[in-house]
């Protein structure tokens, strides 16, 4: 699609394409055949700080510097990957990183990403509930302009259009390498779903590299994209079919719109129909542990697979272990998620906001009496 890459201005930020693996380990623990059972390593996207939030960080960031932004911010939870993989990739491109988040469930993984980004950010604005986001994204956008700013404010996970196309080109990214036979055709990728951006732009990339013949065809010549997995890794309704369906139509219209291309503008129907979500293994919800997620973690270390999180990418490995202990055929892609980059020692600072020092000083406290 030249026009449309001559018309996003996106940074560079990541190291593509992100490899794939094969988990033969894994796939005899469990009892199943080697061939059937793949990775896609986007925990490498980049050295820095990988993950899936790179891709959708490269087109925002591209974004904001054409709007003529200098700060951008990222929204979320205390423990938000999208802000730590902001506050660490900004600077890279000109930009100066800051946050605006709200308190989450006590983790490791959390207590890591928050010391990152209250650091790293040279602006943090805590909020005391998810609820009183928008409230607080209406006060820093007039407090930024009142002082001569122009902000640039992101969504949480970057949940746009705009930041979709990220992963509509990771699902070209796949169907090359699909191409390239570095692996057979998925019949199913399993991800995880909090803000819907990855998915809703692997559902747009996926069915528009089949339409194109790139890798998902069948053996009669058709197209075949893989069908989609999404593991809830926060409640419904955020994470429900039709927002995710919803955010897929909106991209490929934006798509269109910038091509001039009316046939890439895709139908809600066809992209439910390849679509499930599954919400079983969510326990608690948003943050909180499970023990199906941490037999996967333990799964995927025996196994040599990547580094899991108990917030994010162990509940999506669990149903990914579950479909194949239930011996669904065919052929089963997990999409890493979760940045193996190491994050840097960081510790607690006077500057940081007063309630993000007593979060941390009662996580460590909880973290310690497990």
């Amino acid at each position: 699609m030249p026009r449309l890459s001559s018309r996003v201005s996106a940074a560079k930020l990541g190291v593509w394409p992100t490899r794939v693996d094969r988990l033969g380990e894994l796939a005899r623990a469990i009892g199943r055949e080697p061939d059937v059972v793949y990775v896609k390593r986007d925990d490498l996207t980049s050295p820095v700080y990988g993950g899936n939030k790179v891709r959708t960080l490269e087109v925002l960031f591209g974004l904001a510097k054409g709007r003529g932004a200098t700060r951008i911010y990222s929204t979320g939870a205390f423990g938000s990957n999208h802000s730590v993989a902001a506050a660490l990739h900004a600077r890279r491109v000109g930009l100066e990183p800051c946050c605006l988040l709200f308190p989450q469930p006590h983790s490791v993984a959390a207590l890591e990403n928050l010391r990152v980004s209250a650091e790293k950010c040279a602006r943090f604005v805590a909020v005391p509930h998810w609820s009183a986001l928008p409230f607080g994204i209406a006060w820093v956008h007039f407090a930024e302009r009142r002082r001569g700013e122009r902000p640039f404010i992101m969504v949480p996970g970057g949940a746009t259009p705009e930041g979709a196309v990220g992963y509509v080109t990771a699902g070209f990214e796949l169907a090359r390498q699909v191409a390239r036979a570095e692996l057979p055709k998925p019949d199913r990728v399993v991800i995880g779903v909090g803000s819907t951006c990855t998915s809703a732009g692997l559902l747009v990339g996926f069915t528009l590299a089949a339409r194109l013949g790139i890798g998902f065809i069948d053996a009669r010549g058709r197209p075949a994209p893989p069908d989609l997995v999404s593991v809830r890794v926060t409640p419904w309704p955020v994470t429900s079919a039709l927002r995710i369906v919803g955010l897929a139509v909106r991209t490929s219209r934006l798509l269109s719109a910038i091509t001039g291309d009316p046939t890439l503008a895709l139908d809600g129907r066809e992209l439910q129909s390849r679509l499930s979500v599954d919400g079983r293994f969510l326990g608690r919800g948003y943050g909180h542990p499970t023990e199906a997620g941490l037999r996967a973690i333990r799964t995927f270390r025996d196994a040599g697979g990547p580094e899991l999180d108990t917030t994010y990418s162990a509940k999506s490995a669990a149903c990914f272990i579950d479909i194949l202990s239930r011996r669904v055929p065919g052929v089963t892609l997990y999409w890493a998620t979760k940045s193996t980059a190491p994050l840097p020692e960081i510790g607690v600072s006077e500057k940081w906001p007063r309630s993000v020092r007593a979060w941390i000083g009662r996580a460590e406290r909880q973290l310690k009496s497990r």
